[in-house]
């Protein structure tokens, strides 16, 4: 797959800093607005908390940090790999307990499961991220495919995942305009200062997200020794 015109590099630092920026957002939201996290706990929203923190720093962000690895270290192609697989792993991991987590609070506290557009994409994002990880990892790592099997595997992967990845984003942008508006229809300013954390968020997480896309496409350094393979291989 040909990378477009943009160099790889500064673009990859832009995606850092937002990973960065989206982060201490929703930790603040969710600890200094919304009360902190809670496993086990008499208040369910901080149950519930759990969630946009771990699906965003998770699913979002170690997920784009896993998409540009092949962008962004200056490692060689199998240590690269070894990254590109660990921290979609960890990305997956992370999204599951945040899943499992809104889940959790809406059982216990009596809220219907799975009634909404958000929800619904959702647990389809979860099951197609699972799905490229575990075809990524038996095709690609272990215990590898043919030579010719990768190579023809390799460009559908690297779309399924672009693909899988943005509608990862799409469905956290929902998630913060469902949650936001379930929040002012309880009484929260809507000109407050946690609303427009929230919406700001959100714009971060879309940023992020574009970021991380145009990191993927854009063209490797000249020095990079890849050669005959795509930013997120598998």
């Amino acid at each position: 797959m040909a990378g477009i015109a943009v160099d790889a590099m500064p673009v990859t630092w832009v995606v850092h800093f937002l990973a960065i920026a989206g982060a201490v957002m929703v930790l603040v939201w969710n600890i200094h607005f919304r009360g902190g996290f809670a496993w086990e706990s008499s208040d369910k929203s901080l149950i519930f908390n759990l969630h946009p923190v771990l699906m965003l720093i998770g699913l979002i962000i170690i997920g784009g940090e896993a998409i540009i690895s092949y962008r962004s270290l200056p490692l060689k192609k199998e240590w690269k790999k070894l990254i590109h697989l660990v921290l979609h792993a960890i990305a997956l991991i992370l999204g599951i307990i945040g899943i499992t987590a809104a889940f959790k609070y809406h059982n216990e506290s009596s809220i219907a499961n799975l009634y909404s557009i958000h929800s619904w994409m959702g647990i389809g994002v979860i099951v197609l991220y699972g799905t490229q990880w575990l075809y990524g990892f038996v095709i690609f790592f272990f215990p590898g495919g043919s030579l010719a099997l990768r190579a023809e595997s390799l460009p559908w992967h690297v779309l399924f995942g672009l693909f899988v990845y943005v509608l990862a984003v799409s469905t956290a942008t929902l998630g913060f305009l469902e949650k936001l508006t379930f929040l002012e229809a309880s009484g929260l300013a809507k000109y407050g200062s946690e609303a427009f954390l929230v919406n700001f968020t959100a714009i971060v997480t879309v940023l992020y997200g574009a970021f991380v896309i145009i990191s993927a496409l854009a063209r490797r350094p000249p020095a990079e020794d890849d050669s005959g393979y795509t930013a997120i291989e598998g």
